[in-house]
């Protein structure tokens, strides 16, 4: 796994606004700000090649989130203008979140029979997602902010958000199915508590792909908005919402304690994901293929398929 480049800044760090320090750290795959007007802190993920969960973006996301724990713990006087108050996730690639697994890194570790590779990047998952699903133990309100495409672990990792916030032309799905696997970075775990099991079952195992629309009658989106409006949406809900901020973190965090997420739940999910993967055939791994082939027709422009479109090639 390559190590995130990462710049500190001086030890003495309360000769630095929040802004500051923030705007002094540097990633491979994620760049981030922090706006002290809103309280809000904004990743935007940019990850070269694959438009999935690469080892480097991982490894991007579990650094922040440490960084934001320890910024939180040195800034935490609440009240001043720099207290952080929100967490938004975005993608910098127009018309995708993102894409989930790295299905080719799969491909590699199933045919050379090495099960701890795949257990270790699916844990890799998980630790950031669960971070994320407790957001952070921070009393902030997680906010993703879905404008393009999120399947697999894209849309496993939205559902570990606070507040789902999609733009209209959005598609959701779980692929995973079609190259007889499942996800099993959270979905089912996150699909139960939102919908029910029922329901989470028919979702993960139809292969469908979902209109934001019709996830957001679900009510798995809370916010619908029209297109390249999804920042908009944002900062549209941090100023509606900013007075109501302390009520808000913690009916959050009431809902974790009603309907709590136990970390050795995904682990035991991430295990028997690895079994199944394990067990994959040629065939099978050859339709994921075929998946990444696609969506780097959609990542370089060279393809005019949609997500439908994708799917139906596989």
């Amino acid at each position: 796994m390559t190590e995130h480049a990462f710049v500190r800044a001086p030890t003495d760090i309360s000769a630095l606004s929040m802004e500051q320090r923030v705007a002094a750290e540097r990633y491979q795959a994620i760049d981030v700000d922090f706006d002290p007007s809103l309280g809000t802190y904004w990743c935007t993920m940019r990850p070269e090649g694959h438009l999935c969960f690469t080892h480097q973006l991982l490894s991007d996301f579990a650094a922040m989130q440490a960084s934001i724990r320890r910024l939180h713990q040195a800034y935490d006087r609440p009240g001043e203008a720099h207290e952080m108050r929100y967490f938004a996730l975005r993608s910098g690639l127009r018309g995708v979140y993102n894409f989930g697994g790295d299905l080719n890194l799969f491909v590699d570790l199933i045919r050379a029979g090495d099960r701890e590779g795949l257990l270790r990047y699916g844990k890799a998952c998980i630790g950031v997602i669960h971070t994320n699903a407790m957001a952070m133990d921070l009393p902030v309100v997680t906010m993703a902010v879905v404008q393009g495409d999120a399947l697999g672990g894209g849309f496993e990792c939205a559902l570990s958000f606070d507040v789902i916030i999609a733009e209209r032309q959005a598609k959701f799905g779980f692929p995973e199915v079609l190259f007889n696997l499942f996800p099993g970075m959270g979905a089912y775990s996150f699909l139960s508590r939102r919908l029910d099991g029922s329901r989470a079952e028919r979702m993960i195992l139809s292969g469908r792909i979902h209109t934001a629309e019709e996830l957001y009658e679900m009510g798995l989106i809370d916010i619908l908005c029209e297109e390249d409006q999804g920042q908009v949406a944002a900062l549209d809900y941090i100023a509606r919402n900013s007075r109501r901020h302390n009520a808000h973190q913690a009916i959050y965090h009431a809902r974790r304690r009603v309907q709590p997420l136990p970390f050795e739940e995904l682990e035991q999910v991430v295990e028997l994901w690895v079994d199944a993967a394990m067990q994959l055939s040629e065939a099978d791994m050859r339709k994921m293929l075929r998946l990444t082939t696609a969506q780097d027709r959609r990542r370089l422009g060279t393809g005019s398929l949609g997500t439908t479109g994708i799917f139906n090639q596989i």
